[in-house]
């Protein structure tokens, strides 16, 4: 079934071999491999970056910080449970999705251990509504541990809490990595910023949506899932001034494009400082108002974010790419290489 664009669903589809889904990060975050995807395909280490940025490029980073955002315990009737954190909305409330063998109904306990429990207070799509009995930023920075996707097959241990951040990560609140942003280094960032490029921050708190696939064969049917960002007076007099006068703005990231572009939707396109929610959903067709160039990772097959990276480069320079880089052998995913990818004309 085709989508009012002339794709459907299967068109995001590939196959990966296992063995490129990177289990775990390189000893160096530096070390992956880029293949920068602009008229060409060429393959290069990431540290090449210096020279594919110059002089004036706006770098924008996704600052957010990764919580420990997965719980494990039982009901109060002895059932298992897992919780995965979506977003917290008060001190003591989050919005999560919850695994465990029936449906909780309004009301359920779950107990995490002695001094944490939570209580089923709604429930909205595939999303709870619990109330714990404690800060929950202070119970999960105790109690929880570190969300890896699920493709990744190990549990999450001390590497995993240290590997699957940032290095510039500042801001609480993420269930995810914005994985584009795990390659760069203090060293590697100081030297981009002796060499003349500028940086700006801004903050997307990526949630447990992001695992979520994709259900509709209908692209156009699929409802995206809403995630909270909020970007400083500074960052967008940054990114505006860098429009204006014709510099590149480079997005680390598919959230620090997907926070640009829903900001940016005055009639001249100026992008808005502020806190707002954002279900944007990027597609072939859409029409890019910010970013000259994508930095990001190799995603999942029939994925937003696959979508979303086919809009920005084009669906067949996507297509090609990534064929090559099973070829090639790139590592794939999270802990994998990476991808920068120039704007389709």
């Amino acid at each position: 079934m085709q989508t009012e664009c002339g794709l459907a669903l299967a068109d995001f589809d590939f196959d990966v071999p296992r063995q490129l889904i990177a289990q775990y990060p390189l000893e160096c975050r530096a070390s992956s491999r880029l293949l920068h995807v602009g008229r060409e395909l060429a393959d290069r280490n990431f540290a090449d970056i210096e020279q594919l940025l110059r002089p004036g490029d706006l770098l924008v980073f996704n600052d957010t910080k990764v919580i420990n955002a997965r719980l494990r315990g039982h009901k109060a009737t002895g059932g298992k449970v897992e919780v995965l954190i979506e977003r917290i909305v008060e001190s003591t409330t989050a919005w999560a999705l919850v695994r465990t063998s029936h449906v909780p109904a309004p009301g359920t306990r779950f107990v995490f251990d002695q001094t944490l429990s939570a209580v089923v207070e709604a429930r909205r799509d595939d999303f709870f509504l619990l109330r714990f009995d404690r800060n929950v930023l202070e119970a999960l920075a105790t109690h929880g541990t570190v969300p890896l996707p699920p493709y990744i097959e190990h549990a999450a241990d001390s590497t995993d809490a240290r590997r699957y951040q940032t290095v510039y990560a500042a801001r609480p609140g993420a269930v995810a990595a914005p994985t584009a942003g795990l390659h760069f280094t203090e060293e590697l960032l100081n030297r981009l910023r002796d060499g003349g490029v500028e940086f700006a921050q801004l903050t997307l708190h990526v949630g447990a949506g992001t695992f979520q696939p994709v259900r509709t064969e209908r692209i156009d049917e699929h409802r995206m899932h809403s995630e909270r960002y909020e970007i400083s007076e500074s960052t967008a007099q940054a990114i505006n001034a860098a429009r204006a006068e014709g510099r590149r703005i480079v997005s680390v990231g598919t959230t620090t494009l997907r926070a640009m572009e829903s900001s940016a939707c005055s009639p001249n396109a100026e992008v808005r400082a502020g806190a707002r929610d954002t279900s944007l959903f990027i597609k072939p067709g859409y029409c890019f108002r910010v970013a000259d160039a994508l930095l990001t990772n190799f995603h999942v097959p029939k994925s937003t974010l696959l979508i979303l990276v086919s809009a920005f480069a084009g669906v067949e320079r996507i297509r090609a790419a990534y064929a090559h880089a099973i070829q090639q052998r790139y590592r794939f995913f999270s802990y994998g290489d990476s991808m920068l990818l120039e704007r389709a004309s």
